[in-house]
């Protein structure tokens, strides 16, 4: 009874640290970067550490999205999606991420019909920009 008992604690802590059991709802942050000179991105990083998404999460949400047609004078420099651990083509959203001229803000517009448009503030903008590439937002 006591070696069936330690076999399934065993089964399960190797299953847990195997990553076997994750949450369903685990979220990740895919990023690509503009290819300098032309309106392509190729892939730059993948943010999954479940504090920084969480993170980057309750930035976006919090942000005061205008809904605005707005256009941009260049491409993005980034384009970033929050996709589910567990299926990773089932984007939630794509988000194009522009470093503003003075270099202290990021301004981000959704990729869908309604292009809703922010300037984040200082704080945030460091936040996110450094979640997203792992550098700090430079002025």
């Amino acid at each position: 009874m006591k070696k069936s008992i330690l076999a399934v604690i065993l089964l399960a802590i190797s299953l847990i640290a195997s990553g076997c059991l994750t949450e369903s709802g685990e979220q990740i942050i895919t990023v690509q970067k503009k290819v300098e000179d032309q309106n392509s991105y190729e892939d730059f990083n993948t943010v999954t550490e479940k504090s920084q998404v969480q993170k980057a999460i309750a930035i976006i949400e919090n942000a005061n999205f205008e809904n605005s047609k707005i256009e941009m004078a260049r491409y993005a420099d980034y384009q970033f999606q929050f996709q589910s651990k567990n299926n990773r083509e089932g984007k939630i959203a794509t988000y194009l991420l522009w470093v503003s001229s003075t270099g202290e803000n990021i301004e981000i517009v959704t990729e869908s019909e309604n292009n809703n448009y922010v300037t984040l503030p200082k704080k945030d903008s460091e936040d996110l920009y450094e979640i997203l590439t792992g550098e700090e937002l430079t002025n």
